[in-house]
């Protein structure tokens, strides 16, 4: 179901790419303890995985959900398992638009997408955290076949929300994807975030960012989501050369934004908080 609208504005700070790398991880850990961050979305195939759910044990604060890798990262599953999906090194490519027409038409491709998909929620369920949301790096999931075969997997492994990507500066092409997304979570009774910040300036989230960010919100549940690490760019993934990490965690610990959020007095915590647990402090 929606989080509802009759409950007062709420903010969740949420960093994506947990366990991508291991400077992400160590971000994840000092912005939790000491910053604005009460979430992450965990790369269950990336190779510091187990760093991170490491690292999450330790923090119990820390709402931490599944982040579906099905485009420009590693598979879970080994290459001879999806041979169709990733190359003969298990991972993805960044064709979205091809991938995404190959998932529609070709029922041998869904098939193995579905195992892949499958795969990647029984990792998460492995390592004892509570699932607090989904979502796919890349926002995938806006894809009617990745979202359906989200929703049909993630209810054996207790899914209960999931990111909606609608930012104020959404394109127009994406609107009527955003709204049968919306429509979808709603029929399913999957909680989603009203407003999301974080894709028009994604790598370039800085303090100064952040403060128009929060100053801002708008009603309802805003997802204000970055990608933090202690060292930038290339470093982290080829693909992020040009992302700025270090200054969105510079951001999340920044005094003036904690100032910000602490003069807003809104409740905080992760997705599931807001669909019916216990907020956080």
């Amino acid at each position: 179901m929606p989080i509802p609208d009759s409950r007062p504005r709420g903010l969740i700070v949420t960093a994506d790419d947990f366990g991508l790398h291991p400077a992400v991880n160590e971000a994840v850990e000092q912005a939790s303890r000491e910053g604005v961050l009460t979430a992450a979305s965990l790369m269950v195939g990336a190779p510091a995985a187990a760093d991170a759910v490491a690292r999450a044990r330790r923090l119990p604060k820390l709402r931490v959900g599944l982040h579906l890798v099905l485009a420009d990262g590693p598979a879970v599953l080994p290459p001879r398992r999806i041979p169709l999906l990733v190359d003969a090194q298990g991972r993805f490519g960044d064709a979205m638009a091809l991938d995404g027409c190959r998932f529609f038409f070709l029922p041998q491709v869904r098939r193995q997408l579905a195992a892949e998909i499958q795969a990647q929620f029984e990792a998460y369920a492995a390592t004892g955290l509570a699932l607090d949301h989904v979502n796919a790096h890349k926002h995938f999931h806006l894809h009617p076949t990745v979202l359906s075969l989200i929703l049909r997997i993630g209810r054996r492994y207790g899914l209960r929300a999931v990111r909606l990507p609608l930012e104020a500066q959404a394109p127009a092409l994406l609107r009527p994807w955003l709204g049968l997304l919306a429509w979808r979570l709603r029929r399913a009774g999957i909680a989603y975030n009203d407003h999301v910040v974080g894709i028009a300036r994604s790598g370039a989230m800085d303090e100064a960012t952040l403060l128009r960010a929060l100053d801002c919100l708008g009603g309802g549940i805003t997802e204000i989501y970055l990608h933090p690490a202690t060292v930038s760019g290339a470093a982290i993934a080829p693909s992020m050369q040009g992302y700025r990490h270090a200054d969105e965690l510079a951001a999340l610990l920044s005094p003036r934004v904690r100032a910000a959020v602490a003069r807003l007095d809104l409740r905080r915590g992760g997705f599931a908080d807001f669909a019916g647990g216990a907020l956080a402090a």
